[in-house]
């Protein structure tokens, strides 16, 4: 887990300023405190940077930026690649000769068949001779892995740049400046693009509306002009001959959940229970492979508690385990946790976080996330990986379980909705959300107080506002909307289409259920799950991985029939047999619990003047982004206790914090 960057084009006639380079690679040392590198090549005016977290090889001969045997490429490569070793056998063999040529002279490694000299056993070197033998496409196919890669080819004089399939590691790109100054910037953060004298640092008002509709910015899009994400599972190819950027996909997440449901698992539940088991419990096997100290989170929950059982089960050690927890019984999982550590023997760490640790993570956010991120999970996501920093370097997690074994409520809940609205007229449906908005939340609350949700009077007001949708996806995207209409808070703003809004995939042959699963594996889970974790985690400069995310494993899910993933109303059916072959389901089975903390409280108690300055229609109104009078009404309302407005809220916070720090 490391931090990349780099640059191609600047002032023509210039040299490759190697100054620059590392004062924006300093940008990312928390990515990468171990060690640090940067390369040039002057004629071409191309510059790569690197920040080195060492985890597998942690002799220099894991240094980055690195070039091939050959001597044509050279690498900055951030992430693992699990599967590197069975890759060096494959090279190995392919570039032993034949018996009867043993005699013969072998030629380099780079220029054809003969002995692989190795100088090291990282997976960087690994890539790199892969590359020598069967190009960076062949060999990201055959490899198993996350990560974001930048590769500069000296024969062709060209940038590839490559991102891993689901998006664990980001990457952003884009031309900056003009004239004979322009120059394409990449890296795996913002704030290492920003170091560059040429970055402009615009505000893209398009950006700030996806933003305030879903909490985050999907890729491609960032929060400034001309620069975009790379997304998950492409390549990108760029050089001053070619300056129009030209991205395609090597492994396609919409293909593998068509091709999964069209050619479904075949065998008895049992069978498909027993497969499942051998490729997750493989994934961690592989990913438990590091140099270093290495743990993972528990939260009690069963993607976490499944992970670490398999960990456990193939480990000769007491696996190390952390969790957070709160002494608000409604957000805290902690005692479960400790409960299912307990029956596995693992060597576990709690600790019980106050609201004002909690609080003293929010100046941290701007900084940590580069662009207004505002998934308030964040803030527990970030004192876990500060906890686990304190004894580990590589810590796992149980993310992606939701996303593809059909967790989340939302899915159940969203496809009944629509199959009784469907045969409803829209005027009646229109005319039972005006009886629903009729009664005020607390009313409703009233009501179901002896029920066990919560918040059932704000979701009854927010289910009438998508009463009247068209489809199964219009509602969704209703549903997961924050702001219904974010364009009308923000000055001069027009929401972009995206993957949820007038650019959807086509998912033939997928259920309303399976759709909003797909979609959330292209959406949610690496533009908000995953940004959470890899930001919280780097900040600590602790490394995350997720095993689910094996391409292996995310495959074969989408190929298991949906009655292994939701039966008789169980969610994540397949997975839970899986755990249940290690942990008794008494600890497991309880009421699903989100990974959060009172912020709807907070927003009306400690934090309330810090959002107060933040949102004043005089600031508002001066900054120019927003309007105000939406904002201060649900401000209002918020504070009063009649609606719980603090996910609107926060997207606009983080956004303030973001623009405060921005402007220094």
């Amino acid at each position: 887990m490391c931090g990349l960057l780099g640059f191609v084009g600047g002032i023509a006639g210039s040299v490759c300023d190697e100054v620059l380079l590392r004062r924006m690679a300093d940008t990312l040392i928390h990515r990468g405190p171990d060690d640090g590198g940067v390369w040039c090549d002057s004629e071409q005016r191309a510059g790569l940077g690197f920040r080195r977290l060492a985890i597998v090889d942690l002799s220099p001969a894991g240094h980055q930026p690195m070039v091939s045997a050959s001597g044509r490429f050279v690498i900055v490569f951030n992430g693992e690649i699990y599967n590197h070793l069975d890759l060096r056998t494959e090279l190995e063999k392919a570039a032993r000769p034949p018996l009867t040529l043993a005699l013969s002279p072998s030629p380099s490694p780079g220029g054809g068949r003969g002995e692989i000299c190795w100088r090291g056993h990282s997976d960087t070197e690994t890539l790199l001779a892969g590359i020598d033998a069967w190009g960076i496409e062949a060999t990201l196919k055959k490899s198993i892995g996350m990560f974001a890669i930048a590769l500069w080819d000296r024969q062709t004089r060209t940038l590839t740049l490559a991102r891993d399939r689901i998006g664990e590691k980001p990457l952003y790109y884009g031309w900056q400046g003009s004239g004979n100054e322009r120059v394409f910037l990449f890296g795996s953060e913002l704030k290492a693009l920003k170091a560059h004298p040429a970055f402009a640092a615009n505000i893209d008002r398009g950006a700030l509306c996806l933003l305030l509709r879903h909490n985050y910015i999907p890729a491609p899009y960032s929060i400034y002009q001309g620069i975009a994400k790379l997304e998950p599972g492409c390549l990108l190819s760029v050089s001053l001959e070619q300056p129009e950027p030209k991205v395609w996909k090597y492994w396609d997440a919409v293909e593998v959940a068509v091709a999964g449901v069209a050619q479904p698992f075949v065998g008895s539940a049992d069978e498909a229970v027993d497969a499942l088991e051998v490729l997750a419990k493989d994934a961690v096997r592989q990913q438990m492979m590091a140099d270093v100290p290495l743990g993972a989170f528990l939260s009690g929950g069963i993607d976490s508690s499944t992970v670490v059982a398999l960990m456990q089960a193939q480990s000769s050690r007491p696996v190390k385990t952390f969790t957070i927890g709160f002494n608000d019984a409604g957000y805290n999982e902690a005692v479960h946790a400790k409960a299912v550590a307990r029956h596995l023997g693992t060597e576990h760490t709690e600790l019980y976080v106050t609201p004002e640790q909690a609080m003293e993570v929010i100046p941290r956010l701007p900084s940590l996330y580069c662009e207004p991120f505002a998934d308030s999970s964040q803030i527990p996501t970030f004192l876990v990986s500060q906890l686990a920093k304190q004894h580990v370097t590589v810590s796992l997690s149980g993310d992606a379980g939701d996303e593809l074994f059909c967790g989340y409520n939302r899915y159940q809940l969203t496809a009944s909705l629509w199959k009784s609205l469907s045969i409803i007229p829209v005027p009646l449906r229109s005319m039972a959300a005006r009886g629903i908005t009729a009664i005020s939340p607390q009313t409703w609350n009233r009501y179901a107080r002896f029920l066990p949700w919560t918040s059932v009077g704000d979701k009854l007001h927010k289910g009438a506002g998508v009463m009247t949708s068209a489809s199964a996806a219009e509602l969704y995207l209703g549903m997961l909307s924050s702001w219904a209409d974010p364009a009308a808070l923000v000055v001069g703003g027009v929401e972009p289409t995206t993957l949820l809004t007038g650019n959807q995939p086509s998912l033939t042959g997928l259920s309303d259920v399976q759709r909003m699963m797909a979609l959330d594996t292209l959406t949610y889970l690496p533009d908000d799950i995953l940004v959470k974790v890899d930001r919280a985690a780097m900040g600590n400069s602790l490394e995350s991985r997720v095993p689910f995310l094996d391409h292996r494993v995310v495959e074969f899910a989408w190929r298991l029939p949906m009655e292994y993933k939701l039966r008789a109303g169980q969610t994540k059916w397949a997975l839970r047999q899986v755990l249940y072959r290690h942990v008794p389901r008494e600890l497991i089975e309880r009421p699903k619990m989100g990974f959060g903390f009172p912020i709807d409280k907070w927003l009306r108690g400690p934090l309330r003047n810090w959002a107060e300055e933040l949102l004043s229609e005089q600031r508002l109104r001066k900054e120019g982004f927003f309007y105000p009078e939406p904002i201060r009404q649900k401000w209002a309302e918020h504070l009063s206790e009649n609606r719980n407005w603090s996910s609107q809220l926060w997207g606009v916070l983080m956004f303030q914090a973001w623009l405060e720090q921005e402007r220094g």
